[in-house]
């Protein structure tokens, strides 16, 4: 079986410049499998794949989310921690323009505008996780702290 040869996206340009040591993970994208594809193509749990959210507040200013994959995000605790008025998510084509990547495909690293990042608690308790690489179908492995150190995320707990 011939080795399908990853993308070289935005974000992996990013994790190459920072020096992060990552694995890659290309799977068979099915479109709307979200992240319970991801995790049943690589033998994973769908909780430590780290699915990426592209909201914005109530004055239209774009942020980053990041989230188990199994889980949900209360968009009413994160407008609470933030400091907003109120958060939801973005459409696709507002998403797709903020992130400069498709939906399906987004990913924290790389994004064409800058946006504040906020990161789930729980994901920092996890030894690896697997996080979009810029491409559908295409995933990174890394330790949380390489993500934080990349990223500066703001730390937030609004699983549901």
């Amino acid at each position: 079986m011939a080795k399908v040869k990853s993308p070289v996206t935005a974000a992996i340009r990013v994790l190459r410049q920072e020096k992060v040591s990552f694995g890659e993970h290309p799977y068979t994208y099915e479109e709307k499998g979200g992240t319970a594809v991801s995790a049943r193509e690589l033998g994973v749990a769908e909780h430590s794949v780290v699915k990426t959210l592209i909201m914005e507040d109530e004055t239209k200013a774009p942020l980053i989310v990041l989230m188990h994959g199994d889980r949900q995000v209360s968009t009413k605790e994160l407008a609470r921690q933030i400091g907003a008025k109120s958060v939801a998510p973005c459409t696709p084509d507002t998403a797709n323009r903020h992130s400069g990547y498709m939906v399906g495909g987004t990913s924290p690293f790389g994004t064409r505008k800058q946006m504040p990042v906020y990161l789930e608690e729980g994901i920092l308790e996890l030894p690896l996780i697997y996080i979009n690489g810029g491409s559908r179908g295409f995933l990174v492995s890394l330790t949380p702290a390489e993500l934080v150190r990349v990223l500066k995320p703001t730390v937030v707990t609004v699983a549901i």
